[in-house]
């Protein structure tokens, strides 16, 4: 899983380089631009692909706080 969560961050990465709507002066739903439809778009997946990140790929070793680690018993 970790393999697919680092392949859509670099789908991210090159989707953020928009060069095809740079001139582009459309409205979507009459009031806004589509180059920040589509860079709200990206930040929305960017947020969804982290959420799988911290689900499927987060390391399982990190759980112990450091309190109990130094404790003796």
């Amino acid at each position: 899983m970790k393999k697919v969560i680092w392949g859509l961050v670099i789908l991210l990465v090159i989707l953020h380089q928009d060069i095809w709507f740079w001139d582009d002066g459309r409205l979507v739903f009459g009031f806004i631009p589509v180059t920040l439809l589509y860079h709200s778009s990206i930040s929305l997946a960017a947020g969804f692909v982290w959420f799988l990140a911290t689900i499927y790929a987060w390391p399982v070793d990190t759980d112990s706080s450091p309190s109990q680690e130094g404790e003796q018993s």
